[in-house]
């Protein structure tokens, strides 16, 4: 072989590795949208990664993940669900709420839509069957509205006297229409005097505090609107400052002072969307996928804001309990 020819052969064969590597195909980008903020969604994120890796799919490795995040401000979710689609992602996946579902599926008709949502999915019209979703979206529903009678009998536990019960409620949600049907006939049910109170921004949950504080309401309900779950921290505050006994419809706001929580573990819904996740990314379709229901509930009950509230939890009642924080 001629000395030319070793080198002109030397070359190609020193060039296969990077051909090889040009045709490999690129990873598959994953977009996450959401309501919410990523200074308070840490948790739910990391079981959203493992879901994922459940899958076989783990961030930097074998496929990416492009965040946007609407903290808390619903109109950004329209441009920001059509931005992931320009990025032309694999795969949308919309947390915090029916808004983030209801912001993509106007986005896109053809790229795998999975949600999260605290409603009802198919009496919200986003898909028509809970068992055969048509067209490009699944996911799963925490059903947490559906809970109100189990968060109303709770109260009755824990509050020797709760004939007036002041309920949260976010307006502007989807969510809280049903949820406020389901407040009224349940209260009116077991004989309570209900009073609602509006919110749909940090500013109006100072002012409906005051509010609140006048009628001296003899315990608190709080909405499932991811506002209320973004804004805990300043609302269990609140509610610790005008002395008021408050059930809220997740774990989180517990840890935060809230008093007492009921309801679907949020943690686990994630998981599941990044487990339906990594099936669409292998092949899987969404109409084949049916939408979850929750399986798993958790009651949580701050042993030290009751102290501070001057109230004393049932020996049965925190024998019940899945965690207590003392």
């Amino acid at each position: 072989m001629k000395r030319r020819e070793f080198i002109t052969l030397l070359g190609g064969a020193a060039a296969w590795p990077l051909a090889a590597r040009g045709q490999q195909p690129a990873m598959p980008v994953v977009g996450f949208l959401s309501s919410r903020s990523p200074s308070e969604s840490a948790s739910v994120e990391a079981a959203f990664r493992d879901g994922l890796k459940e899958a076989g799919y783990i961030e930097g490795q074998n496929l990416h993940i492009a965040f946007r995040w609407a903290d808390g401000q619903f109109a950004r979710l329209p441009p920001l669900a059509e931005a992931l689609v320009d990025l032309r992602v694999a795969v949308i996946v919309t947390v915090g709420g029916v808004n983030t579902a209801f912001a993509a599926k106007s986005a896109t008709a053809t790229i795998p839509i999975v949600f999260v949502v605290g409603v009802d999915p198919v009496a919200a019209g986003l898909v028509t069957s809970l068992n055969r979703p048509t067209g490009n979206i699944t996911g799963m529903t925490v059903m947490s509205a559906e809970l109100v009678l189990k968060r109303l009998e709770l109260l009755q536990e824990i509050v020797p006297r709760r004939a007036a019960v002041a309920m949260l409620a976010n307006p502007l949600s989807p969510e809280s229409t049903s949820e406020i049907k389901d407040v009224q006939a349940v209260a009116q049910a077991m004989g309570l005097q209900l009073k609602m109170f509006n919110a749909t921004t940090l500013n109006e949950l100072n002012t409906v505090f005051a509010a609140i504080a006048e009628q001296r309401p003899d315990a608190l309900l709080v909405g499932t609107d991811p506002f209320f779950l973004l804004r805990r921290e300043e609302l269990t505050v609140l509610a610790a400052r005008i002395g008021a006994p408050a059930i809220y419809p997740f774990r989180e706001f517990a840890p935060s002072g809230g008093l007492i929580s009921y309801g679907t573990n949020i943690a686990s819904s994630y998981r599941q969307a990044g487990v339906y996740t990594g099936r669409i990314l292998k092949g899987a379709k969404p109409a084949e996928l049916p939408v979850m229901l929750p399986t798993q509930f958790q009651m949580v009950i701050n042993l030290k804001t009751a102290k501070a509230l001057g109230l004393t939890v049932p020996p049965m009642l925190l024998a019940r309990a899945d965690e207590v924080i003392e």
